[in-house]
């Protein structure tokens, strides 16, 4: 089980090294974007040292707004991303689909990340993403999922948002994006199947952004998808990447992790029900 360093944001990836070793994390997901440490492999090496605490994944830069972080090249940084995580000890590097105006890399991705994955050893999980929807075609279903099928929309992301399209050795599920493409995530589990190599955790109200609620505050099967993978006998991490810029101090972001760390452990382990804070 482990914390991402992009749920503590705006706080510096040093934060969540500090939090995930407060708290009782197993290990740190690290969000590579604009934070220079996040970057630095030396430094997360020092941070991971000094806290105790592994790193299990590197989140290698695909944001719009990392589009200059290590490279101009998305090639480049999804290497980079591998050799820092082939460095660091983590056994994956989380990468999304191509944008559709990178031609070259997305003609490329699917043999690139099967050539990086044969080097190195580090399995490249590639995450599904969500396409962009008009407000009135928002669908938000407050009782329930958001939907069982694919969802209609432009996506920025070629040839799909939905990985399973494609086919990969590895997968990341993330459930928040599921809620934003109104893409029953337990069905999206099932496709991805043996390939499943890592989840990010996060809930969803099915509203057209990415919202990375904590698990048990929108209505995705969040306790469903980790019940099924602790029955499957699911050896890949599992990764809280949750927003809690609101949270005012930082008491309270930890309480909030922490109560969402006791929520998957315990749905993890085949529990019963166990309430999030508001």
């Amino acid at each position: 089980m482990g914390l991402s360093s992009a749920s503590v944001w705006p706080q510096p990836a040093r934060a969540a090294f500090e939090m995930a070793a407060e708290l009782g994390f197993d290990g740190v997901e690290v969000m590579v974007w604009a934070d220079a440490v996040s970057q630095d492999v030396g430094a997360l090496q020092r941070l991971s040292e000094r806290y105790d605490v592994p790193i299990l994944a590197v989140h290698a830069p695909c944001l719009l707004i990392t589009q200059r972080v290590w490279s101009p090249e998305p090639e480049e940084r999804l290497r980079k991303a591998v050799v820092a995580a082939s460095e660091l000890g983590a056994s994956t590097v989380v990468v999304h689909p191509p944008f559709r105006w990178q031609r070259r890399y997305a003609e490329g991705f699917s043999e690139l990340v099967g050539e990086l994955e044969e080097t190195s050893g580090i399995a490249v999980a590639v995450e599904n993403m969500f396409p962009l929807r008009p407000p009135s075609s928002i669908n938000r279903l407050r009782g329930g999922r958001s939907g069982a099928s694919r969802s209609n929309g432009l996506s920025a992301f070629k040839p799909s948002p939905d990985p399973t399209e494609v086919g990969f050795r590895n997968y990341t599920l993330d459930i928040s994006h599921a809620a934003a493409a109104h893409t029953d995530p337990v069905e999206l589990l099932k496709r991805m199947q043996d390939g499943l190599a890592h989840v990010h955790l996060a809930d969803g109200t099915g509203a057209a952004r990415d919202e990375h609620l904590l698990p048990g505050q929108g209505n995705q099967p969040c306790a469903e998808v980790c019940e099924a993978l602790g029955a499957d006998g699911y050896a890949g991490s599992v990764v809280l990447e949750v927003n809690t810029r609101k949270a005012r101090t930082p008491k309270q972001r930890a309480q909030l992790l922490g109560e969402a760390l006791t929520f998957t452990r315990h749905h993890l382990s085949g529990g019963g029900s166990v309430r999030i804070s508001s």
